[in-house]
């Protein structure tokens, strides 16, 4: 335990400094382009296009099943589509960005009295800024599609937080097992890539059978994040509540992320330097 107090001590330090570190991270990734950081919302702009033209419009609604039943209500597979994926582009980069922020900026923070602990949480921090801008143009488009601003937004907060400290705790493991092994980088990356068609976003799961697949699928907490955003946006439910004992296992989970990823960051760390 005394590596989870030294790396939340650490978070809690160098919260500042990670604040503007991100801010540097977000300029620096797109200043060779004219549109700057528009192409962060450009970007899943034509990807949410394509799928919908894809799944939504093509194989959905070619085989007669347009809607999605959800909570006893029936959703047009776009709004469905659209309330879930934006929460994927904040965990697709981050995970895929913070598994290998150390050993891409060991050299550089290695001569700085730095943490290290500290580098996957300001690269996370950077693609918070732009989830943010994406989810702010998705809530407006909400507003066209006939799901207005409801009592249920109240819980984006806590599923953006959730978001980020599980991220977080999922980084501080990764990062640190992909500078030791460098293969395991490889390894995220093709796992990040099966998760979409793993998690509740492009194809809606739950009717399948038999129905210990979703059982199974659950068992990944992005799928709780995804429900989550759903039921907030689209006014649905108070998801957290509903589903408390999902919520528990969550945040279990988030424990054991961070016990694991503290022990293993903190007894590594001095040698880094070595892995390169």
């Amino acid at each position: 335990m005394r590596s989870v107090t030294t790396v939340i001590k650490e978070q809690i330090n160098s919260f500042y400094l990670a604040r503007r570190l991100s801010v540097y991270e977000l300029k620096s990734a797109n200043r060779n382009h004219y549109l700057g950081v528009l192409w962060e919302i450009i970007n899943p702009m034509i990807q949410i296009s394509i799928y919908w033209f894809v799944f939504g419009f093509g194989i959905f609604h070619s085989n007669g099943r347009p809607n999605v039943q959800l909570h006893g209500e029936s959703i047009p597979y776009f709004p469905w589509m659209l309330s879930g994926i934006v929460v994927w582009f904040f965990v697709n980069q981050s995970i895929t960005q913070g598994s290998k922020s150390i050993y891409s900026r060991i050299k550089m923070i290695s001569k700085m009295s730095f943490p290290m602990s500290v580098i996957p949480t300001y690269v996370i921090f950077a693609k918070l800024y732009q989830h943010l801008m994406l989810l702010g143009v998705v809530l407006v488009i909400f507003q066209f599609l006939g799901y207005p601003i409801n009592i249920h937004y109240l819980q984006l907060p806590y599923f953006i937080i959730a978001t980020v400290v599980f991220l977080i705790t999922l980084s501080l493991v990764t990062s640190t097992l992909t500078t030791i092994v460098r293969d395991f980088q490889m390894l995220i990356t093709s796992t990040v890539r099966i998760l979409i068609y793993l998690s509740p976003i492009l194809w809606p799961p739950y009717n399948i059978q038999p129905a210990i697949i979703q059982t199974i699928m659950k068992f990944n907490p992005i799928y709780y994040l995804i429900e989550g955003y759903r039921s907030s946006i689209l006014g649905l439910s108070w998801y957290p509540v509903e589903h408390w004992k999902y919520t528990l296992y969550f945040w279990v989970l988030i424990i054991v992320l961070l016990i694991i990823g503290s022990i293993l960051h903190v007894k590594f760390r001095d040698r880094f330097v070595d892995f390169l």
